[in-house]
């Protein structure tokens, strides 16, 4: 009994916090939908429109920066799979000289910021000649620590009975890691794959940095034009374009819900 109003305030306050988190994303929807004279006038009676979003899509080439968005995610989301696979299976299951070593530094890449490093990665880009290109604004994040540090953790908790069983099969390192490892390390893939798409769709410093044009800005940095000066401030075109934007990602977490819960329990970091 004595529990209960513990737990009564534990729910309030677990309500409260989702709502207050929650009215941004409902503001941006009702001024999104809406005419712009009722972007601060809530009324249920206003009328709906679309104009909104045309506006939007026709005041930048939106279809570009989607491309372009779609371009990087998927080629630095990529590499670091294949990338983070085989750095961490090497880290798991083989033995060689200065392995804890190597190791210990991927972990200390865990505490450096990326900002901390734009003025370097704006260096090297530049020395090869990559700046204003997708593989500029993809190449600092194509290996990745985390994921390094995520799958070997992984990796581990397989029983070594099946690599043997497989390599008795007739399996050798590559097939033992791709018909053992990899399926049954799939939802750590899963987790992993959606946390990197969800950062790498809403970076926006360093493709700001190393980005001039429109064949090469992602999203992010197109969704800036809406903040202009010399455009004026509409809110409700603002909102409309920042849907947009972000409407694949909240789409794709709704999609994937259970199994990105899921995935992050079954990890057992350990």
């Amino acid at each position: 009994m004595r529990a209960r109003p513990s737990l009564a305030l534990e729910t309030a306050a677990a309500w409260a916090l989702g709502l207050f988190w929650l009215a941004p994303l409902l503001y941006a929807v009702w001024t999104a939908f809406h005419p712009a004279a009722y972007a601060t006038h809530f009324d249920l009676t206003a009328p709906l429109t679309l104009e909104n979003f045309a506006r939007a899509w026709s005041a930048a080439p939106f279809a570009r920066y989607f491309l372009n968005t779609i371009l990087i995610v998927a080629m630095i989301v990529g590499t670091q799979c294949v990338l983070c696979t085989l750095a961490a299976f090497a880290f798991a299951r083989f033995t060689f000289r200065g392995r804890d070593l190597l190791f210990a530094l991927v972990l200390i890449q865990l505490m450096i910021s990326p900002e901390i490093l734009a003025v370097v990665n704006y260096r090297t880009v530049r020395a090869l000649g990559s700046i204003d290109t997708l593989f500029g604004v993809a190449l600092p994040y194509l290996a990745s620590a985390f994921g390094i540090f995520l799958l070997r953790q992984a990796f581990l908790q397989v029983p070594k009975d099946l690599e043997e069983a497989a390599r008795i099969e007739g399996c050798g390192t590559l097939g033992v890691l791709w018909r053992v490892y990899v399926p049954l390390a799939r939802p750590i893939y899963l987790a992993y794959g959606l946390v990197q798409v969800s950062y790498h769709w809403n970076n926006f410093l360093w493709p700001l940095i190393v980005t001039n044009s429109v064949e090469t800005r992602p999203l992010t940095v197109g969704l800036s034009v809406f903040a202009s000066s010399d455009q004026g401030i509409d809110w409700s075109v603002i909102t409309a374009a920042t849907l947009m934007t972000s409407g694949p990602l909240l789409v794709a977490f709704l999609l994937f819900q259970r199994q990105f819960v899921q995935s992050f329990m079954r990890a057992g970091i350990k």
